[in-house]
């Protein structure tokens, strides 16, 4: 008999806006990770474009493996980019990261090269210096030995 009466209980109807409210924080999740990384993504994605189909010859880049140079050349899918004075490298145009402004790379030079032979002429004498003391040091010990 108990039984009997379980089954007779109805079951309580169920609510219509509930499931639309329980897609409510999907739908929020949704928005938030569209406009925290979807569009500024699509927005990055379209200004490198933009730039890619923007390259001239003689513009300043910056390619995504960190080589500054000047373009020499632009065809469709390569250019060539002068890092130094005779010298050139062909790379994807899809690599280059950053236009630069005219007159960057000039301002950026390094050194002249004669910086860095005092520096390896200092580094030398050191080290004759070195082995200049360790040769005295063990004259001395032969003397004291005799």
């Amino acid at each position: 008999m108990l039984i009997s009466d379980a089954f007779a209980q109805a079951a309580a109807p169920a609510e219509s806006g509930a499931g639309l409210m329980g897609l409510l924080p999907l739908f929020g999740i949704f928005l938030i990770f569209y406009f925290l990384l979807i569009r500024p993504q699509a927005k990055r994605a379209k200004e490198h474009k933009q730039l890619i189909e923007d390259l001239q010859k003689n513009d300043e880049v910056i390619t995504n493996g960190g080589i500054l140079g000047m373009l020499t050349n632009v065809s469709e899918s390569y250019v060539i980019v002068e890092i130094a004075p005779n010298l050139e490298v062909t790379v994807l145009k899809s690599s280059v990261q950053t236009l630069l402004p005219k007159g960057t790379l000039k301002s950026i030079e390094p050194p002249k090269s004669g910086k860095r032979k005092t520096a390896a002429k200092n580094t030398a004498n050191q080290e004759e210096k070195k082995t200049q003391e360790v040769d005295d040091a063990s004259e001395n010990k032969d003397d004291t030995k005799n």
